[in-house]
């Protein structure tokens, strides 16, 4: 039988897609995870639609089998636990400003001029962090990314060596001026980073006059060619604090220090933070790195940069946990005195999902637009929609830290009771995977004899589920938890 996530992840989510409208949405609704909405679409389709549409398929290899994925889909697709209730609203209020959803564009080569913002905005996404501006004359290298693959995949992690927007100053702030003129009701943030701390006041007050809604303090670039700017504010905590009370004290819109993770801690700069009065914190940025391989190259040379994509969303979770349970951090988000806005690695909803479970009242996507385009707000929205509505949530805010009380030290772990693997034997193809995994990197607790069907030696299993993870086609479970003997 066909595997949904194998099959999709072979479309080429092509521009004006040759298999049409409906099929194309509904192969890239299954791409990021929002299978609820694929659904609908393939139920408006027949069967004739459904082949025609695979016809047209232009994959290189071979067609993407779409009527195969709509009744799959269809199969797997679980009834819904509230009936006959439309989809919530997933409204928030974020350092005071009230955003139609939690999803915004973050300061990046994705926003750089006003048609490229204005297009973001149409197509539904609440807001934007827009490029930082800056008063340097800003020269770029080329090529200027990288990638980190893995199996096929585009990209895992994504190099990128740009810094911040070439444009003048004073056209950027003219652009957001004009942004928030023509688009009252979504957010426009002003991203800035000054050298001196005149320079942070005079661009911070620039974008007040702009009538921009809020004003974000890059502490945390990685490739700065200059030093004493960007991640050298952002590890250095008294510099947090004094450019953060400056900026707060000289403008009356809201303060957002955005965070490096290129430190061992996140919790002492974002106390400054606090301590300097800033409404909000952005984190995280990007994580400086080398790549090493031959496109990695600048001028025949290699690199320091940052790097991002799906492959940093660990390491920004732990460092979002960092701030949120924090008492004195955790307080001040739930006194409303300062928010957070969670960055890194988020593709799919199931991933902004993660940065609010765990207190982010606001998201930030950048590398995953770079790649798929600013179209992905659609199933982004649509399936934390439908998450919601299948839990009988109204309200995005109660989704917000609901996860925090699960996290706790690895010595507060049940280490009294085990999970063993469970093979489903009708989804098994007999590949073999786990036994070699087990064999090798495991406790050598998995036979496989001629008739290629794995089988658990229970009195060597520890339950440590690496069989259940390479498995490629998930045909190994949870079986019952039990008390260790």
């Amino acid at each position: 039988m066909i595997h949904i996530n194998e099959e999709v992840s072979r479309c080429l989510l092509c521009a004006d897609a040759p298999c049409g409208k409906i099929a194309a949405r509904a192969i890239r609704a299954l791409r990021f995870e929002n299978h609820w909405t694929a659904n609908e679409l393939f139920n408006t389709m027949s069967e004739g639609e459904l082949q025609a549409a695979e016809k047209a398929c232009i994959h290189y290899d071979k067609p993407i089998r779409i009527s195969e994925l709509a009744k799959v889909t269809a199969e797997n697709r679980k009834p819904a636990q509230v009936a006959n209730v439309g989809l919530p609203s997933l409204e928030i209020n974020f350092c005071d400003m009230v955003c139609e959803n939690p999803f915004f564009l973050a300061s990046s080569a994705i926003c750089t001029n006003y048609d490229m913002v204005a297009r973001a905005l149409e197509a539904g996404w609440a807001g934007v962090y827009y490029k930082t501006i800056c008063k340097q004359d800003i020269r770029e290298v080329s090529p200027r990314f990288d990638a980190v693959r893995k199996e096929g995949t585009p990209f895992i992690g994504f190099r990128n060596m740009e810094q911040l927007s070439e444009n003048p100053y004073e056209v950027d702030f003219d652009i957001l001026h004009r942004l928030k003129q023509n688009y009252p009701t979504k957010r426009i943030i002003a991203s800035i980073m000054g050298q001196t701390e005149e320079e942070w006041i005079e661009l911070a007050k620039m974008a007040e006059d702009a009538e921009c809604d809020a004003v974000e303090l890059n502490f945390s670039c990685p490739q700065m060619r200059l030093t004493g700017l960007g991640s050298d504010i952002g590890q250095n905590p008294e510099l947090i604090l004094f450019y953060t009370s400056y900026v707060k004290n000289a403008v009356s819109i809201p303060v957002i220090p955005k965070m490096t993770p290129n430190i061992m801690s996140m919790t002492s700069p974002a106390l400054a933070c606090f301590y300097g009065g800033a409404n909000g914190i952005s984190a995280i940025n990007t994580i400086k790195s080398i790549t090493m391989s031959h496109d990695a190259e600048v001028s025949s040379k290699k690199t320091v940069s940052g790097y991002s994509g799906k492959a940093v969303k660990p390491i920004a979770l732990r460092m979002i946990y960092e701030m949120t349970g924090n008492p004195i951090l955790h307080k001040a988000g739930i006194e409303k005195h300062m928010d957070i806005s969670g960055i890194g690695g988020i593709e799919t909803w199931r991933d902004a999902l993660e940065f609010l479970q765990l207190g982010c009242r606001n998201v930030q996507v950048c590398t995953a637009v770079m790649q798929y385009g600013y179209r992905i707000i659609d199933d982004l929205i649509l399936g934390l929609k439908y998450y919601m509505r299948e839990r009988g949530i109204v309200e995005l805010k109660k989704l917000v830290g609901e996860e925090l009380k699960n996290i706790v030290l690895p010595s507060n772990l049940d280490r009294d009771t085990m999970v063993f693997p469970k093979i489903d034997r009708e989804k098994c193809v007999g590949c073999g995977r786990c036994y070699i995994s087990c064999a090798d990197g495991g406790h050598q607790a998995i036979e496989f004899g001629e008739d290629r069907k794995p089988r658990i030696i229970g009195t060597k299993c520890v339950g440590c589920h690496l069989c259940r993870l390479v498995c490629p086609t998930h045909a190994i479970g949870l079986a019952k938890r039990m008390v260790k003997k």
